[in-house]
């Protein structure tokens, strides 16, 4: 068996406009300070990194790699979330989207698109620069607005929309395989791969690309009332990328999975600080373990209540805690005899 890494963090929701969360060489040193080992990346943000010079010199990556290697961390992937996201937007969330891309190209799907897609071939490149194994993105979506069948869906609608969005990401697929980087979709509300059963129509779709595969997040799965346990069983051979994320969910007489359009704290769903939630995560880890996952355990911190920065503080320690380091031997080899097949037949009655 091999071992998972970490504790990793997602810089995303720490990324800000004050010290030490404005530039890259600072928040390396409060990551490392909190007790984090590897750092996931996102692209987007150009306080911390610059996508277009990544995606087209290895220098630049090389620097970059090297100041967090100065606080002792590894990059552990880079994640164009919000680029991935803008691979397919349907018309009803044009406006909504808009804000992820560059002024340049607000009111412009189509250029917005092309957009998208060249920066989702930089993150390629970039990764492939960086040394790394695995990129963390989202799939976009076509069909979201149709997933409870009400109206009734027009036959075919959902064949043609998977056939759609492989069309589009086949091209980012293959240039991921050319630069030998897995593309790990996060499997989220809001993505036309939002679960087991859609991210079966995408691969089936993209003819089971190698390069099409999943980051595992078990707070979405909590809040669809999905078994994240039971995944990882059918899927971990396409798990390639874990996000360590508590959540919660407590029915109640007003509102279930929908939510009642209320804000995070007033949802029945909710994402929690490590720790905080419902989560099994001694059962994940044993099983990502059992499963040979040797990828990086990255925190990634979404809490309605609790404080970001203690929530990294405890989110170090609580993945340090989970860590498994796998057995060499199996625990009865004490008992165990050399073979010998002359006896082994008096066992089972062979003459």
């Amino acid at each position: 068996m091999k071992q998972i890494k970490g504790p990793g963090i997602f810089l995303a929701q720490f990324a800000g406009n004050d010290s030490p969360f404005n530039s890259f060489p600072e928040i390396c040193k409060w990551a490392a300070g909190n007790g984090f080992k590897g750092i996931q990346v996102p692209s987007w943000d150009g306080r911390l990194f610059d996508l277009e010079k990544a995606g087209t010199s290895k220098d630049y990556c090389d620097e970059i790699a090297g100041i967090a290697k100065q606080s002792g961390l590894e990059i552990t992937e880079l994640s164009t979330h919000l680029q991935g996201q803008l691979v397919a937007v349907h018309p009803a969330y044009d406006q909504m989207f808009d804000g992820f891309a560059p002024a340049s190209v607000h009111g412009n799907p189509a250029a917005r698109t092309e957009w998208a897609v060249k920066q989702m071939k930089l993150a390629a490149k970039a990764s492939q620069y960086l040394g790394l194994k695995g990129h963390a993105s989202f799939s976009g979506a076509l069909l979201w607005q149709t997933f409870y069948p009400w109206p009734q869906r027009p036959a075919g609608l959902v064949e043609q929309g998977f056939a759609e969005l492989a069309k589009r990401w086949k091209p980012i697929l293959n240039a991921f395989d050319d630069a030998g980087v897995d593309v790990c979709y996060e499997l989220h509300p809001g993505e036309d791969l939002h679960d087991g059963v859609t991210f079966e129509r995408f691969l089936e779709a993209v003819d089971n690309h190698p390069r099409a595969n999943i980051l595992y997040d078990p707070s979405h799965f909590v809040l669809q009332q999905l078994d994240y346990l039971a995944f990882i069983d059918i899927y971990h051979e396409r798990i390639k990328a874990f996000h360590v994320k508590d959540a919660e969910f407590t029915p109640n007489g007003r509102s279930g999975v929908y939510g009642g359009y209320q804000g995070w704290i007033d949802r029945p769903g909710r994402f929690r600080s490590l720790g905080d939630g419902q989560i099994n995560f001694k059962s994940i880890f044993s099983k990502l373990t059992q499963y040979n996952f040797d990828g990086w355990a990255v925190m990634e911190w979404e809490c309605a209540i609790k404080h970001p920065e203690d929530g990294a503080a405890e989110g170090a320690k609580f993945i340090s805690e989970h860590l498994i380091r796998p057995t060499e031997k199996a625990f009865d080899d004490f008992a165990g005899v050399e073979k010998d097949v002359e006896m082994n037949n008096k066992i089972l009655g062979i003459k």
